[in-house]
């Protein structure tokens, strides 16, 4: 428990009505979506970039633990207080948009601004911001940028670390750091700001986030193709991106999820199809979408599509989207326990990819349903079990095990947007040796030498 004394220093800091350790506060800052609790011993909110240097200092100088927290919508666990100390809950007050300059296309936010918030500002000036995570409606751009977020856009436009240009942040010790310029081209200096993004909080705390922004395409179209079988589907994936054509979002699901929707919202699915690909392709011009489509629908049936759908305005759009919107809560017909995670490959792997996780849930005998991001090689991966069952939850880590192992063997990845946090530290040690890991230690030491941020997320020490 933080010292009485410490709280004082804290009111002193950012006043009374900024610090809280009654259990209120406490329980409603102990939990992300990983349903795992951890309580803080306080949660405090600072004003400004000031404050949040000033508790920094002092709490290195006293070895108290800074857990940074934006809208604690994370699914590995980077923003919970596991390790207890002091929750630094920034969307209170550090939520404004700073800027949007026009002439060189980017915006300045604080860290508690909402993503679609700053979406719908950008947009009324002409301007985009692509990176859409599913958490949109109330994820922060600050928690973005620690988890390095990604979205269904990102086939096309690439995830949160392609448009941040510049961060302010504190560091452990109260220093307050620039990383990055407002320009096109920097290449003075190490990059800074490529280290602290996705590292979920134990380098810094961010404070400002300078954004670079595109010019929002005028017209969007969606369209849908069913496959008879998984593999055909993702050959269609990277064939079509191969073929010359970019979609903005080339989005799956198998067969698993698409059965669990149509259990669920009774929406027409075909329940026999091997998969669903729903895809979006934009531009300026019409004649541009069509040329577009009409390639998609080429590649698609000449890998097996058997029905391609385009939609004809936006209410057909929403109505194809549905079952992809729709996948994960739908899930739960398949058990109450989830473990959800965000593998992602090389795109041209996905048929083996999806083949080594359907064996693996054979050898397990438990459901494995998948749909995701193809486009970017990213699969939700969700081994499915009853949670009342110890037996069967045993049998989903081991299973789990599994899918990284098959993940990595492929040339892939643990995480292609949600991060490490707690959920995956465990399995570091098969993605990275041990002279990695070191180095990752050591960039944290450098950072942060007493260890007070964020303390054992990602396999760290």
């Amino acid at each position: 428990m933080i010292d009485k004394k410490h709280l004082k220093q804290l009111i002193d800091i950012v006043g009374k009505e900024n610090v809280y350790s009654d259990k209120a506060h406490l329980l409603a800052y102990s939990y992300d979506a990983t349903r795992e609790r951890f309580e803080a011993d306080a949660v405090v909110f600072p004003r400004h970039e000031e404050d949040v240097s000033t508790i920094l200092k002092y709490c290195n100088e006293h070895r108290i633990i800074i857990v940074p927290r934006g809208a604690g919508s994370g699914f590995t666990g980077g923003a919970l207080p596991s390790s207890g100390g002091i929750v630094l809950a920034l969307e209170k007050h550090m939520n404004k948009i700073l800027e949007i300059d026009m002439q060189n296309m980017v915006a300045v936010v604080q860290p508690g601004v909402i993503n679609m918030d700053l979406q719908k500002a950008v947009e009324e000036v002409g301007l985009f911001y692509p990176p859409d995570p599913a958490s949109q409606d109330y994820s922060t751009i600050g928690g973005n940028v620690n988890e390095n977020a990604g979205g269904m856009r990102a086939a096309k436009y690439g995830i949160t670390k392609d448009y941040v240009m510049a961060i302010r942040a504190v560091r452990a010790n109260g220093d307050i750091i620039k990383a990055g310029k407002r320009t096109i081209k920097d290449v003075a200096g190490y990059n800074i700001a490529g280290i602290l993004i996705a590292s979920e909080g134990t380098l810094a705390v961010t404070t400002q986030v300078t954004l670079k922004l595109i010019a929002k395409p005028k017209l969007t179209r969606t369209a849908m193709g069913i496959f008879d079988s998984v593999s055909e589907a993702m050959e269609a994936v990277y064939k079509t991106m191969a073929s010359g054509i970019t979609p903005v979002a080339m989005e799956f699901l198998d067969n698993l999820t698409i059965r669990a929707v149509e259990q669920t919202f009774n929406r027409g699915l075909p329940v026999d199809a091997g998969a669903i690909l729903v895809t979006d392709v934009d531009g300026n011009l019409k004649e541009d979408l069509n040329f577009q489509l009409a390639k998609i629908e080429e590649v698609f049936k000449d890998n097996g599509c058997s029905d391609f759908k385009i939609a004809k305005d936006d209410k057909e759009a929403a109505n194809l989207w549905f079952a992809r919107r729709n996948a994960s809560p739908a899930l739960s017909v398949y058990g109450s326990k989830k473990l959800n995670e965000d593998v992602t490959v090389p795109r041209a792997v996905l048929p083996q990819l999806l083949e080594k996780f359907y064996a693996i849930a054979d050898k397990y005998q438990v459901n494995i349903p998948c749909f995701g991001h193809t486009g970017d090689g990213n699969v939700h991966t969700n081994v499915m079990v009853d949670g009342s069952d110890e037996e069967q939850v045993k049998i989903a880590y081991k299973a789990i095990e599994e899918v990284f192992q098959a993940t990595i063997d492929l040339g892939g990845t643990l995480s292609g947007e949600h991060g490490i946090g707690l959920a995956k530290a465990p399995y570091m040690s098969m993605a990275f040796t041990d002279e990695e890991m070191q180095l990752f230690n050591d960039i944290k030491m450098a950072f942060d030498p007493n260890n007070i941020l964020n303390p054992h997320k990602m396999g760290l020490k």
